[in-house]
């Protein structure tokens, strides 16, 4: 039988093997900031929000914010980006081909030069749609009349210089013709003009036009995309109306160009795992998009192909004044 004498014993000479003040270890939580060019709940910036979290389940012991810097149609986000120091542990949330247009309006080269894609997670395509109440027969329609001014068709778009307004002008290209385009200061407000009728058709990012599909207020005219799209599987493709138009949105992150190379794939390697994770992949089809892995050096050349295709469009209709609007 063990004495309680001896459990003293040796209780006391643990106590005094010790040292003489102990020092508790505390992991080191390193804060990152994910810069969003738009105003917050914003489309843009939920996409964000929603985001962010998987970079935490992927990345433990880092903690990920979302912090708005709207301003210059996603310009201020970009250059907060380009400018921060390689260890302020910032990161951007970014979109093609916004930032792309980006390069082109403003007459700036330097987050080609200074910013570093690290990948895409999403893709969605534009897509065209027009109030169920009062349904378009198709967009070959609204093409066809544009021609006539009594009968032009008003035609929502975002803002200028904004994906789907990128696409529009695009589309105008191809047809051959003058649209009666409507721009408005957000694709929220874009949303609403064609839900009240107020525009007979909008062209928008998938995922901001979703859920009014999904609730039948919109009918959907076709998609720029060169396949069908699985989130919503029978929206029909421009290309099967005779409209050669593929129009895509992608959105991932970037860095400073000077990130550690280390923590720069510890990245990557996160983003590669959260475009596998189903639950990702059900919250992006919720959300009007899907997840699709892209990487930095196929992002960048993505963008390279962009700018010879906007460049071109840019010198015969600009999308803003010559001041950048």
């Amino acid at each position: 039988m063990i004495s309680r004498r001896l459990v003293l014993a040796g209780t006391t000479a643990f106590a005094t093997a010790r040292p003489a003040k102990a020092t508790r270890v505390t992991p080191t939580v390193r804060h990152w900031s994910v810069l969003v060019g738009a105003t917050a709940g914003s489309g843009f910036d939920l996409g964000a929000r929603a985001f962010v979290p998987f970079l935490e389940r992927f990345m433990p012991g880092l903690e990920f914010s979302v912090h708005n810097v709207p301003g210059e149609a996603g310009m201020n986000a970009i250059k907060a980006v380009i400018e921060a120091p390689p260890a302020s542990l910032v990161l951007g949330w970014i979109s093609t081909p916004t930032l792309t247009a980006r390069i082109i309006d403003r007459q700036d080269d330097s987050p080609m030069q200074r910013l570093r894609l690290l990948g895409a997670v999403t893709r969605e395509p534009v897509a065209f749609v027009s109030p169920a109440a009062a349904p378009l027969d198709s967009l070959q329609d609204m093409i066809q009349r544009a021609g006539a001014d009594q009968d032009a068709i008003p035609l929502g778009t975002p803002p200028p210089g904004s994906p789907p307004h990128l696409a529009v002008l695009r589309l105008q290209l191809l047809a051959q013709t003058r649209l009666n385009i409507v721009t408005f200061p957000s694709a929220a407000a874009a949303v609403q003009a064609v839900l009240a009728g107020n525009v007979s058709a909008a062209a928008l990012g998938l995922s901001d036009a979703i859920e009014p599909l999904r609730a039948q207020k919109l009918v959907g005219l076709g998609i720029a995309a060169r396949n069908r799209f699985g989130v919503l599987p029978d929206l029909p493709m421009l290309q099967e109306a005779g409209v050669n138009l593929s129009a895509t949105i992608r959105r991932g992150l970037a860095a400073p160009v000077g990130l550690n190379a280390e923590m720069a794939g510890r990245l990557i390697a996160a983003l590669q795992g959260i475009v596998a994770d189903p639950d990702f992949q059900a919250l992006s089809e919720s959300r009007g998009s899907l997840a699709a892995w892209l990487d930095g050096p196929a992002w960048t050349a993505v963008v390279e192909r962009e700018r010879a295709d906007l460049g071109k469009l840019w010198a015969t209709e600009p999308w803003l004044p010559s001041n950048g609007g």
